[in-house]
């Protein structure tokens, strides 16, 4: 079984020990303790502070990634320009949920890394531009992933001004607040990316499903 099989399969693991696999390497101090809030919270965040909010449809649909995840890259292609529709069209509010779920297959946490970046660029109101960006130039898993400079200049593809996106990255500076949203998605049972929830209620993270249960929701009683 290779590694793009296994990151996908985490369903079967008990969480607890999903848990212990998620946060090995990372040191108690550096961690969101106790599940509270950072001390700073991107841009255009959902009220629990835990994912970016694009649309202000009636209809909540959540999306758990992770920027290392092949699964989750095949799930943006696939589905990104569908949600981006009816988003445009009002039908839904988007939470995406980036979290450091792989951080072990990576030499240097990237999937934090990568979440904390896309932070730096809801501040530029850039997020869902910079997350195309993120899978499209998805590392392999195993490696130290992209560096710093490599984040940065993905920014600029995505129309993020300079100096302040990358101040931001080079600080670090939302890199607590991505522990924060993988914490909570763990203790909210999420053991697998790409999760999705359509009102508070898993669905197969496919185009059709997710179009099929937001109908469904926009039509209820």
């Amino acid at each position: 079984m290779n590694r793009a099989t296994r990151s996908r399969r985490r369903a079967g693991v008990p969480l607890a020990a999903l848990a212990v696999a998620v946060l090995a390497g990372v040191g108690r101090d550096d961690f969101a303790t106790g599940g509270e809030l950072p001390t700073r919270i991107p841009a255009g965040a959902n009220a629990e502070g835990d994912g970016i909010v694009a649309g202000r449809g009636p209809v909540r649909v959540d999306a758990y990634i992770d920027f290392l995840c092949p699964f989750c890259r095949r799930f943006e292609q696939a589905a990104g320009p569908i949600l981006g529709e009816i988003v445009a069209e009002d039908l839904i509010s988007l939470v995406y949920h980036p979290m450091g779920f792989l951080d072990e297959l990576s030499t240097t946490r990237y999937s934090s890394r990568a979440a904390a970046a896309s932070g730096c660029a809801a501040d530029g109101e850039r997020f869902v531009q910079y997350a195309h960006e993120l899978f499209a130039h998805q590392p392999p898993e195993g490696g130290p992933g992209l560096s710093d400079d490599e984040l940065i200049q993905l920014g600029e593809i995505a129309g993020l001004p300079e100096p302040d996106f990358a101040r931001c990255i080079r600080n670090a500076t939302y890199l607590p607040w991505a522990q924060y949203v993988t914490e909570r998605a763990l203790t909210q049972g999420v053991a697998a990316t790409p999760t999705v929830f359509v009102q508070g209620v898993p669905v197969p993270a496919n185009p059709q499903t997710i179009v099929a249960a937001v109908a469904a929701a926009a039509s209820a009683p």
